[in-house]
Parts: structure tokens; C-alpha cells; sequence
């Protein structure tokens, strides 16, 4: 006779509970936390001591007036920012810093998509330009910097050995004021360049080849092509690559110190160059941590601006 099975007798069919799950396959012992310490301990260590400590050294070293070694005196609040927002210098170097950036950051994409855009096209030799287009990435600052001031020395420069043989006017590059700035930005976009083409390049590379078929198929034009299916590709990288070169263009520093030093009559003055000059030359920590402060509010806010308004068009 066939036993009757009451439900009593059945199978629970309860699923486990989270603490059930957990006590087998995920055993959480209370000696775990030391090995999480161990493992992330250095890291925060490194970044309280070389980021957030000097990130709230200079937020309270603003507000106060220094002596000669970067100690606080005098408590002053926000007349440091007050005095710098108020200042004709200052706003010179943020008219400045804003050419500068805009220069770079425009010239460096385009400059960069172009070349990956010629570089990508299986041609003859082209690995050669490809080595050549990203050979930028192994020069260091001060090399680079001695390059072009030879390129744009008044006496034995390229540029000016060029307009005489072609009987152009001489312009004086790093000691006028507009040419200076022109020459800089030329300088930091070249140093830039090899970056910005070997990230695009592998943007490029990673483009469904049947994209364009199915376009040429259809009767769309290259540069139709172009900006409704090369574009729209590699829009995560464009954004990347945008976002990294707005950030090192506010931080420039390097090529600015050799070639110009913020000449001449300060229009390649910076905003950075002009932190190094007040805290390193001028000995006024309180007002150079005040334009760090406002440096740093500068870049975080058109980092967000581009977050906000050009990852909308991303297509991911």
C-alpha cells in the first residue's frame, strides 16, 4: 500500500535565508577586518599624507596671512579670495589660463582624431607613422622645452630662418606678448599629441568594420560616415580623452617655467605659474593657497560641466 504523504512530511522548499547562504558559502570571520586594513592601509595612508592632508593644509593656509616659511599669523578669513578676485593681475592670468586652455584642448582633439583617422587606413609604411604620431609620449618636459625654443629662438630659430628665406616679416615669438602665447600652446598640444592619437587610434581600431559597409552600401558619403558612425563610436573615448586634457591644460606648468616664465608682461602667467610665483618667489603661502583653492573650484566645476552636458551625447 502506497504511503500518503502528508505536509508535514514534505520537503521544505523555503529558500535559504540570507545568514544561511552566508554562514556556508560566504564565512565572514571577525579577523577579516585586519586583513582588509592591511590590504587598503597603505593606500589610504599614501593618500592622507600626499592628498588630503595638503588638500586641508591649503584650504585653512587661505585664510590666514603667512610669514616668509608658509606658517600662519593672522586669521584674515576670505580677504585673500577678495583681494584676488578683485585684482587686475589676477583676472590677466585667468584671461589667460582661459586662451590657453581652450587652445590646447581644441587643437589637441582635433590634431588627434585627425592623424588617428590617417593612421587607422591600412596603407604602406604606415606603422612607421603610427611610431612617429605617438613618439611624443616618451619626451620629457625640459627636452621638449629646449626643442622649441630652438624652433622659435629670434637668432637661429626654424620659423624665422623660414619667413627670411621667404622674405616674411620676423615675428618675435617668446617675447611678445600674442605670439608667446600662440607658441606655448603649439608646444603643450605637440606634447600632448602622442597621448591623445594612441588612445583615438585604439578607438578607431575597435569600430565594427560592417558599420561602414552597411553605410557605403546605402550611398553615404566618408564624411557622412564620419560623423554618424565614426563619431558616435567612439564618443566614450572623446569624452575620456577630453576630460584628461582639460584637467593637464589648468596644470601646466613645465613648458610654461622654461620658455616664457610667464612673459612676457605676463601673458603666459597662468594660474598655476602664478601659484609657483607667489608661495616659491613671493614667500605669500596664505595668497598662493587662496589661488589653489581657486584653481582646484575651477577645474572640479568644468569637469562637472562636461560630465553634465557632453556625456549626454556619449553612445555607449
Amino acid at each position: 500500500m502506497q504511503q500518503e504523504i502528508t505536509p508535514a512530511s514534505k520537503p521544505s522548499l523555503k529558500p535559504k535565508t540570507l545568514n544561511q547562504a552566508n554562514a556556508k558559502g560566504f564565512n565572514l570571520h571577525v579577523n577579516d577586518k585586519w586583513y582588509a586594513l592591511a590590504f587598503l592601509g597603505p593606500s589610504v595612508l599614501i593618500l592622507g599624507v600626499f592628498v588630503f592632508y595638503p588638500m586641508l593644509r591649503t584650504l585653512y593656509l587661505s585664510l590666514f596671512l603667512t610669514n616668509n616659511v608658509g606658517r600662519p599669523t593672522v586669521f584674515i578669513g576670505l580677504k585673500n579670495y577678495v583681494n584676488l578676485l578683485t585684482s587686475s593681475a589676477y583676472q590677466a592670468s585667468l584671461q589667460a589660463t582661459a586662451v590657453y586652455v581652450i587652445g590646447v584642448v581644441a587643437f589637441t582633439l582635433i590634431l588627434g582624431l585627425l592623424l588617428a583617422q590617417m593612421a587607422v587606413r591600412k596603407l604602406a609604411g604606415i606603422q612607421w607613422f603610427r611610431t612617429i604620431f605617438s613618439a611624443t609620449m616618451g619626451v620629457s618636459v625640459s627636452v621638449a622645452a629646449i626643442f622649441w625654443l630652438f624652433i622659435f629662438s629670434p637668432s637661429i630659430g626654424l620659423f624665422d630662418q623660414i619667413g627670411t628665406l621667404l622674405h616674411l616679416p620676423l615675428v618675435q615669438w617668446l617675447t611678445t606678448p600674442g605670439p608667446a602665447m600662440i607658441a606655448v600652446i603649439i608646444s603643450t598640444v605637440w606634447m600632448n599629441l602622442g597621448f591623445t592619437f594612441l588612445i583615438l587610434f585604439g578607438a578607431l581600431q575597435m569600430v565594427p568594420q560592417p558599420l561602414y559597409e552597411a553605410a557605403a552600401i546605402e550611398g553615404a558619403s566618408p564624411s557622412y560616415q564620419f560623423f554618424h558612425v565614426t563619431l558616435p563610436m567612439i564618443s566614450p573615448t572623446l569624452f575620456f580623452t577630453s576630460t584628461v586634457t582639460l584637467i593637464g591644460a589648468f596644470k601646466s606648468f613645465g613648458l610654461i617655467d622654461l620658455m616664457t616664465a610667464g612673459g612676457p608682461n605676463n601673458a603666459t602667467n597662468l594660474m598655476v605659474y602664478q601659484v609657483y610665483r607667489d608661495a616659491f618667489l613671493n614667500g605669500n603661502y596664505g595668497l598662493a593657497s587662496a589661488e589653489s583653492v581657486i584653481l582646484a573650484v575651477i577645474i572640479a566645476l568644468f569637469t562637472l560641466l562636461q560630465f553634465k552636458f557632453l556625456e549626454k551625447r556619449v553612445t555607449y
